[in-house]
């Protein structure tokens, strides 16, 4: 691990946000129409990074906030846009907001909260995400929106093409900062982010702060940030209890799986697993119960198909998904309140994404994650991460032959056991290499030509012509 993954922005490159923080959308001089439009939607209280987060962006400082997701970030950077926006109109400006994020799935559910918030308002907002017609794209960005939502490789492609000006642009949000980065998206971030106005207010909202490559994109987007840590992995996903159960192989665990959606009191459930081919496998399993409404989500899926089985879950038809990490990412889908890890996830961050799928907005959440002997050890790096001790649960009749490791070591991982030196092969190995002598090589010259008793009468290139005798003639 390199200490770029481990070092945060530093004192100079930061200011820590001291602002009152408020107890009620009212207390903020907000526009009257976003005001009655969180009326309307029955928002109240503001969340702890709402309250924190709205009174220093609406000072248009820059702003660093590392949260947890599910925790209320949308109406949290879009509230103070849309009372800019609202109160000081350019109609003959270009793109006056972009919000870049790691997904199509989490780009529809920023627009949709966005037009909510805005629908006592003319502040109009669009999307432009891969897997949707290009063409209409063009189109929309001919109607000129003042706020966009955008993933950056579709994005990327129409500012190459000339198609978007983002020299007016005023505020750049960068939504899940970490996802993007660990989805490969840097370089497209960095560039997009150079194509903006330099004189511009840029929010940057992460779950982490220690992505590889985080510290460089805060350097080269952001002005003297204030910065809000509001959560970190330790300290994440309070509301959801955190289970363990130890399994033999995949067999074994979509035994236990089948259990606990037939057995455990849930309303909506993710279960995670590692690769598109086990993703496939267990919805086969799944779906043959026929008491069980199961579907899958993976990256290799059309973009209708997903929006089809994200259409089923909102609409209760299915509430159980089968999914990997990249197909999950930027999910927000309301009632998940189990996720089972049939795969462990392969880092603590992945894991800490996982459950953040449930336990959502102070909600109570279940997350189960199944370890198989070659788990252990990751799961013991996960658990030190986190500084959290998962609880163990079995399944009386479904326990494995495999109980876990006979010894652990002080980190928690499994102890391996010594090998002894076996010290007399070692040293009839030493005397078979001593008698063994190396061919002498020939000496340096002209190479040594060889017998001709031994050539059997083949011509080896070296010998001279012989001459045929009488009899042979």
């Amino acid at each position: 691990m390199t200490t770029e993954n481990l070092i945060l922005p530093t004192e100079q490159e930061t200011i820590p946000a001291e602002t009152p923080v408020m107890t009620s959308f009212t207390e903020l001089e907000l526009n009257e129409r976003l005001l009655k439009a969180l009326d309307t939607l029955g928002f109240t209280t503001p969340t702890e990074v709402q309250a924190k987060t709205i009174p220093v962006a609406m000072t248009e400082a820059d702003l660093l906030v590392s949260a947890e997701t599910g925790s209320g970030k949308t109406a949290a950077f879009m509230l103070p846009i849309l009372n800019k926006f609202h109160t000081n109109k350019a109609p003959k400006s270009a793109t006056r907001a972009l919000v870049l994020v790691p997904t199509r799935e989490l780009a529809r559910q920023v627009l949709q909260q966005t037009e909510a918030l805005s629908q006592f308002t003319f502040v109009s907002a669009g999307m432009i995400v891969g897997g949707e017609d290009y063409k209409l794209q063009i189109k929309l960005l001919r109607s000129n929106p003042e706020i966009l939502i955008a993933t950056p490789g579709r994005l990327l492609e129409h500012l190459g093409q000339g198609a978007l000006d983002l020299r007016d642009l005023e505020v750049l949000v960068m939504d899940e900062a970490d996802r993007m980065l660990d989805m490969g998206f840097k370089d497209d971030v960095l560039t997009i982010a150079n194509a903006c106005k330099k004189e511009r207010q840029t929010l940057l909202f992460s779950a982490t702060l220690k992505q590889k490559g985080m510290r460089h994109v805060i350097k080269q987007v952001l002005r003297e940030p204030q910065e809000l840590l509001l959560t970190t992995a330790q300290d994440q996903h309070g509301s959801i209890t955190q289970q363990i159960m130890l399994a033999d192989d995949h067999e074994h665990k979509a035994r236990q799986v089948l259990w606990l959606l037939k057995n455990e009191t849930f309303h909506k459930a993710i279960i995670f697993t590692n690769t598109r081919e086990m993703t496939n496998v267990l919805n086969t399993v799944l779906r043959r119960e026929q008491d069980l409404r199961v579907s899958s989500l993976h990256g290799e899926m059309i973009q209708p198909d997903r929006n089809r089985v994200m259409m089923l879950l909102r609409e209760g038809k299915v509430n159980i998904l089968v999914a990997t990490d990249v197909a999950a990412r930027g999910l927000d889908i309301p009632g998940v309140d189990l996720v089972i890890n049939l795969d462990m996830a392969r880092n603590g961050d992945d894991y800490i994404h996982r459950i953040g799928r449930t336990g959502r907005a102070g909600q109570q959440g279940v997350a189960i994650s199944m370890i198989g002997p070659h788990e252990w050890n990751l799961m013991a790096s996960i658990e030190r991460y986190l500084q959290v001790k998962f609880e163990r649960k079995t399944i009386k009749g479904l326990e494995g032959q495999w109980r876990g490791p006979k010894k652990l070591k002080s980190n928690g991982k499994a102890a391996g056991t010594k090998k002894k030196k076996n010290t007399a092969t070692k040293g009839s190995a030493k005397a078979a290499v001593k008698k063994t002598t190396k061919p002498k090589k020939p000496a340096a010259g002209k190479p040594k030509a060889p017998s001709r008793g031994s050539s059997s009468g083949v011509d080896t290139g070296f010998e001279p012509p012989r001459r045929k005798k009488a009899s042979e003639a």
